[in-house]
């Protein structure tokens, strides 16, 4: 299995190599290689088995790392990298030759971000080339929270795990890009659209692909357990679904007719709720129960990102 550590040496001789670490940030864990290097890259497309044509995003210390990757970065973006970098924003970027096919599926675009976790910055800032990390899971399967997590699902396959707790946001990071000017989000996340918004003026939000995506994370099935989910009214689920052995994963409230339960936020805090998700959704899928029940949350602010999280996960 994996060794979970501290030491940032032995992770950058290793990604020095061309061999993979799992990485903490804010958002969720990663599965991190040279994003320059050919060899690393397919080893990450093959130890998610991640489809090759679904890109990857790029990680770097600061903007001035990103602008050695970059054709250009319009006015908009940089707005948005001074107010939000680090942090939970990844934005799509005309790329250079420097930046391999393989790493962005062919596009012509490429997607960056500063992490705002101390170690995945210390370690960045440690390395002469930027970290292609995708969540640190197998492809489809819920995104891990913390080193244990990686350890459990992609112990086997890689040799080494930086431990930086738990990731405090917890759903990956919004995305956006540029599309003749116009500002797109393709992806939501743990950046609430209303706080872009109030930097660029409003923005489209794509829905999500089942073909080739143009920015990553954008397929239509994603993010789920293994064990089937349904999305609805968990009371009447409950009633539907009786004489199975049933876990219910709610917004707010306990529902003690199931089996096991998980409540996202009795606050109703969208935060905290997001913070929770797929570590809540990993419990319930390694349980003894046969079904899981959920249901939205109010579709506003990061709300957005959970629901599509959700929607994605029972499909």
């Amino acid at each position: 299995m994996a060794e979970i550590g501290n030491n940032i040496q032995k992770a950058k001789s290793l990604l020095d190599r061309g061999e993979l670490v799992g990485l903490p940030t804010e958002t969720v864990y990663g599965l991190a290689g040279n994003a320059l290097n050919t060899e690393a890259v397919s080893k990450i497309f093959e130890v998610k088995n991640r489809p090759y044509f679904d890109p990857l995003i790029l990680h770097t210390h600061s903007i001035d790392a990103i602008k050695l990757y970059t054709e250009n970065i319009p006015e908009e973006a940089i707005e948005l990298a001074h107010k939000f970098w680090p942090g939970p924003l990844t934005i799509l970027l005309k790329r250079n030759n420097k930046v391999p096919d393989l790493t962005c599926s062919g596009l012509d675009r490429a997607a960056f971000r500063i992490p705002n976790h101390p170690v995945a910055l210390e370690l960045l800032q440690n390395l002469d080339y930027p970290l292609a990390a995708p969540s640190a899971n197998p492809f489809g399967y819920i995104s891990p929270t913390s080193a244990v997590h990686v350890q459990n699902q992609l112990g086997d396959k890689i040799q080494y795990i930086l431990n930086g707790e738990v990731s405090n946001v917890g759903i990956e990071s919004t995305i956006v890009g540029f599309d003749k000017d116009q500002p797109v989000v393709y992806r939501l996340g743990g950046l609430d659209v209303n706080e872009i918004e109030s930097i660029i003026g409003k923005v489209k939000v794509m829905e999500h692909s089942s073909s080739q995506p143009d920015a990553p994370g954008m397929l239509k099935s994603h993010y789920a357990p293994r064990k089937k989910i349904i999305l609805g009214n968990i009371e009447e689920l409950l009633i539907q679904c009786k004489g199975l052995n049933i876990g219910v994963l709610s917004f707010h409230k306990e529902y003690s007719e199931a089996d096991l339960s998980y409540i996202l936020s009795e606050k109703q805090d969208m935060h905290e709720a997001a913070k929770n998700l797929f570590s809540y959704l990993r419990l319930l899928d390694e349980s003894s129960v046969d079904i899981i029940l959920t249901e939205l949350v109010p579709n506003t602010g990061l709300g957005k990102a959970i629901n599509d999280r959700l929607k994605r996960a029972s499909i």
